[in-house]
């Protein structure tokens, strides 16, 4: 069995899956936001979570697992690079993540309840930030492939 295009497959699935997933809550925080949608924003953001940790989960063993010597990653640096970019996208989405819940717990039981518009902008700003990151990621992945930062 061939662990290392099974264990690719599976990361490119991931990414994939996370960057649609980031689209939907990228488009859904915007004023007027509330009710219904607040609760979809709510499950689209844990699933979010949820396919960042399954990312990891496969890049982890596809470094240790995939046929490719885990030293030519660790003494990479464009990895490396990318791993940072990865992380910070993980901290901006800290502020967003907090505020659903937070909106969400306001709106509960509330089918009229939006969204202050303040609060969205906020949020907004983050999750723009994290666009930004997202577009270098693919930068740092297709310098590595290539032979860059070793």
């Amino acid at each position: 069995m061939d662990w290392n295009l099974i264990l690719a497959c599976a990361h490119h699935l991931a990414v994939f899956s996370l960057v649609g997933i980031f689209a939907a809550e990228f488009a859904l925080i915007r004023p007027g936001l509330g009710g219904a949608r607040l609760g979809q924003l709510a499950r689209i953001d844990g699933a979010y979570g949820a396919m960042a940790t399954v990312v990891i989960v496969v890049g982890i063993l596809r470094v240790w697992f995939g046929g490719v010597d885990p030293w030519y990653y660790l003494g990479n640096h464009a990895f490396w690079g990318k791993m940072a970019l990865f992380l910070v996208m993980g901290l901006l989405t800290i502020q967003p993540t907090l505020a659903i819940r937070r909106w969400a717990k306001a709106g509960e039981g509330m089918a009229d309840y939006v969204v202050p518009a303040g609060d969205i902008g906020a949020s907004r700003r983050f999750v723009h930030l994290q666009a930004g990151v997202l577009l270098l990621i693919p930068l740092f992945a297709a310098a590595m492939a290539r032979g860059y930062g070793s």
